[in-house]
């Protein structure tokens, strides 16, 4: 048996395919063999040999008989064999047994020698292909053709610290005298510490241990025409007091201040309260300043169910006077009438328009009021009925019934721009409610108060149909105590009216001339040809907050506007005036002055000593400063044929030398402003050539110009009707925030820059301040390529005014109680995180617990989509709530006052 497996004739290579057998003889069928012989050929694999046992492992069965046929023969030998039969044995090992070897599917030779080929090629090819792409862009950079895309670096005002004790809170007030401002600095003063400063006002005090602010009490407020500085008229000035109701007992309690600011409040950075003679002592909270318009209490007393949460201790001092006013059913547009006609005879005769304006005028009756309105103004009528006086003569009777001359002060329209689709939040609600009370009935109907709103898909609006789909847009749109105030337009009515106005389409096909971004002035032009009776036109927008009291704001501003000298008055409104940095009024009044004449050095001239330059003067030994021709009258444009009325322009009264700076004093301001002046000329400002109508042909190029980034201004009604007939028959137009200030430089109008307090969230140096926003042509904020105006804008964003600001926002909502960026809220008013660093390095690490911010006067742009946390109606209360009238929406539901 050991030598049965043997083979000496076996292939060595075991691996080897096993060849076809031969057949060449078959065995006999007269020598039947009981079992069949198996027969290999010699180079026959032996793996199925080595799957079978030892005692199974010959060639052949041994008890088969011998016989001559059947005898095995030996290799080579020319017997003929049969092919051996694998026999599966039942008994077999299973660690002899080997399995199969298996393949999913196995490719041809000839397939796997093309894909190596291929392979190959690629690879070699895609080294070529590198190769040749780095000699290519070694070649470009040589020329100096490649760009190379760098990530933009940030600028630098990024890396400035962020300014804290904004946030500071209302139980660390301080005299405004005795504060240490966190900002700005002076050189030697070092870094503020908030630690530092409170410890030494510690000592400064009368010696008493010092209290912790959460244990402070919350000083008293004061009533806003109780304050020293205030220009609320009274009635020692000839007003009659204006009511919210016809039985005149309804009264709007006034807004509230507290003295002095919190503990290193910083103070504006450009603009002066004490030039604007503005306020700078006090603060106001949340509830001083909107209370008295239904924040604070429910709207089942009448309010607007927001600002019940947070620190509210002293809140209830806005109330204690005066009760709280219910403003439903009220009607702004028949108190305001009322307003005006018991102040009439202080103001000029009322000019009736030739054709009634289609929307709100004040020497209109109440026909527009809701039946509810109507039927409680006559029941008040017929109680406050004027009873026949006794006691008195004849006489004196008919004095008192004897008309009074009248007055021959001007009056003005507050026109607040707004669209139909517009979302009306209880914060806009009480915002509006404030400039109606503070501008019209505060002061006895000098203003009036009037809603411009857009209709932006007339088609699917057509208002222009016939009165009833008018009015009924107004009603589907506007808030009920509102609805009577608005005036409609749109833009196919600006296109109707302004025909023939070449369109550049600088800002694409979807912003025309005539809609509400570049042709936002044809409605103010429009609606200033429909209301004779105004002299004068605040155009404000919805998105502008003022944390003070806005009558104060405006006058003063236009007083000081009427102040103000027209020589060098085109080159100091072209300025920011940085008092730290500048100086006094007059300081920087002459620096303007000097830098106009003169000139100063820039980059722009700074390469003028370089040899080789084209066009350079060849006996300048220095870099060239060269200076300017100040405006001194009209300045119009070059052809004369886009002249319009020129006999009716002021004209200088003498020279520009010989002016003692008297032309203009006591003037009143065709255009006030609430930015600087520029010259757009030069900038990188993507709208400074959005000017059309002109003649530019024969080398005249494009007209002088003017720009005031931000629309809100006030503008004359002779300013407004020159604009409208400019563009209705010249066909003469611009950019809206361009328009008034170049006709008001081609015509010689008086323009003035009001520099109102702006504040800052970064701790800037403030002499790098100056040169960033005045960076332009000598000294002034436009007129070349370096001005901030365009593409260096974003310095700008980190302001309380300018059209993309983000600190203004942010301000205003911490200042109502709100989070933001995850800081402040009411667990921020009401407890100190002790685990947090006190030194207020950073806003995230502030501690906390002094209570509710305050702010001082401060004009802030823009503030949008504030979100006040609505307090839970009942299900009981909801109608009663409905019959109220619409607050703009319907109040939510927030149970988490920071939501």
């Amino acid at each position: 048996m050991g030598l049965s497996s043997f083979n000496p004739l076996r292939s060595r290579d075991s691996k080897r395919p096993p060849k076809l057998p031969l057949y060449k003889e078959v065995p006999s069928s007269s020598h039947p063999s009981p079992t069949k012989e198996r027969y290999s050929d010699v180079e026959y694999s032996s793996d199925d040999e080595d799957e079978s046992d030892d005692g199974d492992s010959s060639d052949y069965d041994s008890s088969s008989p011998g016989s001559s046929g059947s005898s095995r023969r030996t290799s080579g030998s020319s017997t003929l064999m049969l092919p051996k039969r694998k026999i599966a044995q039942a008994n077999s090992s299973p660690s002899r047994r080997l399995l199969p070897r298996r393949h999913l599917y196995r490719l041809p030779n000839k397939v796997i020698r093309y894909l190596c080929a291929t392979m190959m090629l690629a690879i070699i090819a895609f080294i070529v292909t590198l190769v040749r792409a780095s000699q290519l862009e070694n070649k470009r950079i040589a020329e100096g053709t490649l760009k190379i895309e760098k990530k933009p670096t940030p600028p630098p005002w990024e890396s400035f610290n962020f300014l804290t004790r904004y946030y500071g809170g209302i139980r660390t007030l301080m005299p405004f005298e005795d504060n240490v401002p966190q900002y700005p600095r002076l050189e030697d003063e070092g870094p503020y510490n908030f630690t530092t400063t409170q410890s030494q006002e510690q000592k400064a005090g009368d010696g008493e241990a010092a209290s912790s602010p959460a244990t402070s009490k919350v000083p008293s407020s004061k009533a806003f025409h109780d304050h020293p500085g205030s220009a609320l008229p009274t009635t020692d000035d000839g007003i009659h007091e204006c009511f919210l109701d016809t039985q005149n007992k309804i009264r709007i309690p006034p807004i509230r201040y507290y003295d002095g600011r919190p503990m290193g409040f910083p103070n504006s950075v450009m603009g002066s309260y004490e030039l604007l003679s503005l306020p700078e002592d006090i603060c106001l909270d949340r509830f001083g300043r909107y209370g008295p318009y239904g924040y604070g209490y429910s709207a089942q007393t009448g309010g607007l169910s927001v600002g019940e949460h947070g620190d509210i201790e002293g809140a209830e001092d806005v109330w204690r006077s005066i009760k709280k006013v219910d403003w439903r059913n009220i009607n702004w547009a028949d108190a305001q009438r009322r307003c005006y006609k018991a102040n009439a005879e202080r103001y000029k005769p009322l000019e009736s328009p030739s054709v009634p304006p289609q929307g709100f005028y004040i020497g209109e009756s109440s026909e527009k009021a809701s039946p509810k309105v109507q039927a409680r103004d006559q029941a008040g009528a017929q109680q406050t009925k004027p009873v026949k006086s006794q006691g008195k003569s004849k006489e004196e009777e008919a004095t008192e019934e004897s008309p009074k001359p009248p007055g021959d002060l001007s009056r003005t329209a507050i026109v607040v721009r707004c669209w139909d689709e517009f979302f009306w939040r209880e914060e806009d609600v009480m915002n509006l409610r404030a400039i109606i009370a503070e501008l019209s009935l505060a002061s006895g109907g000098r203003y009036d108060v009037h809603l411009l709103v857009q209709v932006r898909n007339d088609a699917k609006n057509p208002i222009w149909a016939d009165d009833e789909t008018y009015l009924n847009h107004i009603k589907d749109t506007v808030p009920d105590e509102f609805q009577d105030m608005v005036t409609l337009w749109s833009e196919t009515q600006m296109l109707a009216v302004y025909q023939g106005v070449l369109d550049l389409w600088t800002k694409g096909p979807n912003l025309p001339v005539h809609g509400s971004y570049r042709g936002l002035q044809m409605a103010m032009q429009h609606f200033a040809s429909k209301h004779p009776e105004y002299d004068y036109f605040w155009q404000w927008e919805m998105d502008i907050r003022y944390t003070g009291h806005y009558y104060d704001l405006l006058t003063k501003m236009e007083t000081w506007a009427k102040d103000q000298p027209r020589k060098g008055i085109w080159e100091r409104n072209a300025r920011f005036y940085l008092p730290h940095v500048h100086g006094s009024w007059e300081d920087f009044k002459q620096m303007s002055r000097v830098q106009t004449e003169q000139g100063t050095l820039s980059p722009e001239n700074v390469w003028d000593t370089v040899p080789g330059l084209i066009n350079k003067k060849p006996s300048s030994p220095s870099p060239s400063k060269k200076g300017e021709e100040s405006i001194w009258g009209p300045k119009r444009p070059a052809d004369e044929e886009d002249w319009l009325s020129p006999e009716s322009d002021p004209t200088p009264p003498t020279t520009y030398e010989r002016d003692k700076y008297v032309w203009g004093v006591g003037e009143e301001a065709d255009l006030i402003t609430l930015n600087p002046i520029f010259n757009p000329e030069g900038t990188t400002w993507q709208l400074a050539d959005d000017i059309t109508g002109y003649n530019e042909t024969a080398g005249n190029g494009k007209p002088p110009r003017r720009a005031q980034i931000v629309t809100a201004s006030r503008m004359s009604r002779r300013l407004l009707l020159t604009m409208h007939r400019e563009t209705a028959f010249k066909k003469h137009h611009a950019f809206p925030e361009m328009w008034p200030s170049t006709v008001a430089l081609h015509h010689g109008y008086k323009a003035v820059f009001a520099p109102h307090p702006v504040y800052v969230d970064r701790e800037w140096p403030t002499e790098y301040m100056a040169r960033v926003m005045n960076g332009g042509k000598n000294g002034a904020a436009g007129g070349s390529r370096n001005a901030v105006f365009g593409d260096r804008e974003h310095n700008l964003k980190g302001m309380t005014w300018f059209y993309n600001a983000g600190f203004s926002s942010n301000l205003y909502k911490r200042w109502l109680g709100l989070k933001v960026n995850n800081d402040g809220g009411e667990q921020f008013e009401l407890a100190a995180d002790n685990s947090k660093d006190r030194d207020d390095k950073t806003v995230s690490t502030m501690k906390g617990g002094e209570g509710r911010m305050c702010l001082p006067p401060m004009l802030l742009h823009p503030v949008k989509e504030v979100e006040l946390p609505v307090e839970q109606i009942r299900a009981g209360e909801e109608g009663n709530l409905k019959e109220a009238g619409k607050e703009g929406k319907d109040a939510e539901v927030i149970s988490d006052p920071n939501a």
